[in-house]
């Protein structure tokens, strides 16, 4: 699923991966693959910002603003019992839509 264009806080930088491929693993959105040893972002757009890729790189390569994408709205959805909306949209509007 993509999310919303151009707008994830995710960083990579290229130097500092090792290829060690955990960003691979615990991606659930698999926003990353490896290409010639070294991670890859395939999608940019599909991040929903859950923060999994940056918390299990080792090496700082992975940087992300975990908790203000999609992936805070349906936890904090899944809490309230009230729909997912990350209002980005400024309307409210759900992010899963």
């Amino acid at each position: 699923m993509k999310y919303l264009a151009n707008v994830t806080t995710l960083q990579y930088t290229r130097e500092k991966c090792t290829g060690c491929g955990r960003c691979v693993e615990v991606c659930p959105q698999t926003v990353f693959e490896m290409r010639d040893k070294r991670a890859a972002i395939t999608d940019r757009d599909r991040c929903m910002e859950c923060g999994a890729c940056a918390m299990n790189c080792e090496f700082g390569a992975i940087t992300v603003n975990a908790g203000v994408g999609c992936a805070a709205a349906i936890i904090n959805s899944m809490v309230t019992g009230g729909p997912p909306t990350c209002d980005c949209s400024g309307g409210g509007a759900s992010c899963c839509g």
